[in-house]
């Protein structure tokens, strides 16, 4: 998991001949992104340490009249940095990833509407679809979800199966998880849109990993059920100041509706009754 890291000096770095103000060792992508400068990424995201999977982010960074291209996600702001990210060269590289998604992807429409924006409709490879495909042909295999499953949730329910050009993602034999949460952390990150999660009666169902079910809780107040139970448990016992038991067994929109009632009544001196 990304450690936090105390700002550093400011710095001046130059972004297609223009510059701009960043903290020294700064994510590059992130300086772009904050001055709303177009670069193409999926596998980025700012709770995890960046790795350059997907390559699409990549830009030249200019250096005594010398050209070379790396990963913006990984690229660190140092005062006089200097970048390009529009070249001839870049996009020639970006439109060959871009037809390499398409083909590893067809069926997601992030991918095809990304491509699109950048002026790629078709792609010259094999497309791989496959039936019965659990992610639906919507996985270009960043790592994200894998990532978040183990760095941020410490669970390891799901990772990569196979190698080379067989090379998927799901839960170990393709079998029921016992490790899930059930926290949907890795549908959140998912860039593609391509891991599916139903709330079923008592159960989250998480559809892309075999059909693995997590125990819901149920409201005492309301009887809706709404986070997975041990998850909730879980986050309950770490709270510095521990909930009373009645209120910990309520859903969010009932414990808030009941500590405000509570907050009001004792402002005037009455005492809260739970219902």
């Amino acid at each position: 998991m990304i450690q936090q890291k105390i700002p550093g000096k400011p710095v001046t770095v130059t972004i297609n001949g223009k510059k701009y103000r960043a903290n020294e060792g700064e994510i590059l992508l992130s300086v772009a992104i904050r001055e709303k400068i177009e670069i193409p990424h999926l596998c980025f995201e700012a709770s995890l340490d960046p790795y350059g999977a997907c390559r699409l982010c990549m830009v030249e960074v200019v250096r005594k009249g010398k050209r070379e291209m790396a990963t913006s996600c990984t690229l660190r702001a140092a005062d006089g940095l200097e970048v390009l990210t529009d070249t001839p060269e870049i996009e020639k590289h970006r439109s060959i990833l871009f037809e390499l998604y398409l083909a590893e992807a067809p069926k997601s429409d992030v991918i095809r509407d990304m491509a699109a924006h950048y002026g790629v409709t078709r792609t010259r490879f094999l497309k791989r679809i496959e039936q019965g495909d659990p992610l639906g042909n919507k996985c270009v295999l960043c790592g994200l979800c894998v990532r978040a499953c183990s760095e941020i949730m410490g669970a390891g329910a799901i990772n990569f199966i196979n190698r080379g050009p067989y090379t998927v993602v799901n839960t170990p034999y393709y079998a029921p998880s016992r490790d899930c949460f059930g926290c949907g952390a890795c549908v959140r990150v998912c860039p593609t849109n391509a891991i599916e999660m139903e709330d079923v009666g008592a159960d989250r169902v998480m559809k892309s990993w075999s059909d693995t079910r997590v125990p819901l809780s149920q409201c005492e107040c309301c009887g809706r059920y709404y986070a997975p139970r041990e998850l909730s448990a879980s986050v309950l016992a770490r709270l510095d100041t521990p909930l009373k038991e009645e209120i910990a067994r309520l859903c969010p929109e009932c414990r808030g509706k009941q500590l405000a009632q509570n907050e009001i009544l004792a402002g005037r001196g009455g005492r809260a009754t739970h219902g």
